[in-house]
């Protein structure tokens, strides 16, 4: 994830600060498939400007209490957490095209009817979502913009949190989890902050049996990063 572009044109204070870096990357044969069939039965495009509404039971076809899953990555942990909860449906949201056809691959595969996956900004989706009506909010392993000068790109911070949280039902979890110490920390302190927030464990919690191991988290597990969850629940 990396900074707003540049552009000379457009003023200053008409860029927006991202969160993410819009990442390309190669597709195959497979992934490049599975978008063109099942992105128009599974797939919400979020779209650059103003905020445009998102009807839950109606992007499902039921109602049934939603995890929001963002920066879903390659879909793996969405899919597996999606298989064994279908009783919730799942909204992942992502900007790496290739992540998303992988996860829209998954889902076909899986026979997952309680998945959706979303591209674009997240925090534009969530803005068109209404307040109350999420009952999760995941964010594993995002982007720990580890300079100083780019935190405030970092999703966990004060004004993100509150908008995150007003989604949420009251006894809805806010859960992250990162592999970046420092991030770690100021995680725990931006969400502590937060007023409306409960820290469940009273601190860091024990590594929840539902979130999958990836990867991406095996990886930093053999580097030597500890990975740190967070769950916080919306009084």
């Amino acid at each position: 994830m990396t900074a707003t572009d540049h552009d000379p044109a457009v003023p200053p204070a008409s860029r927006t600060i991202r969160t993410f870096h819009p990442r390309r990357g190669r597709m195959s044969d497979r992934q490049t498939d599975a978008l063109g069939r099942l992105w128009p039965a599974y797939g919400l495009d979020v779209p650059d400007g103003p905020v445009v509404p998102v009807d839950l039971a109606d992007l499902f076809g039921r109602r049934a209490p939603v995890v929001l899953e963002i920066g879903s990555g390659m879909g793996d942990s969405t899919a597996a957490m999606a298989a064994a909860d279908p009783d919730r449906d799942y909204l992942a949201v992502e900007v790496h095209t290739p992540g998303i056809a992988n996860l829209l691959d998954l889902v076909e595969r899986g026979g997952l009817r309680n998945v959706r996956v979303a591209q674009g900004d997240a925090l534009s989706l969530v803005n068109g979502l209404p307040e109350g009506v999420l009952d999760a909010v995941h964010i594993f392993f995002p982007d720990p913009w580890p300079k100083t000068r780019h935190h405030k790109r970092r999703i966990i911070q004060p004004a993100h949190v509150a908008l995150l949280r007003s989604r949420l039902r009251p006894g809805g979890t806010l859960h992250c989890a990162t592999d970046w110490a420092e991030y770690a920390e100021s995680m725990r302190e931006t969400l502590e902050a937060d007023p409306a927030l409960v820290d469940t464990y009273g601190g860091f919690a024990p590594r929840p049996a539902h979130r999958p191991v990836t990867k991406f988290e095996r990886r930093a597990i053999t580097a030597g990063r500890p990975v740190a969850d967070l769950i916080y629940r919306r009084r």
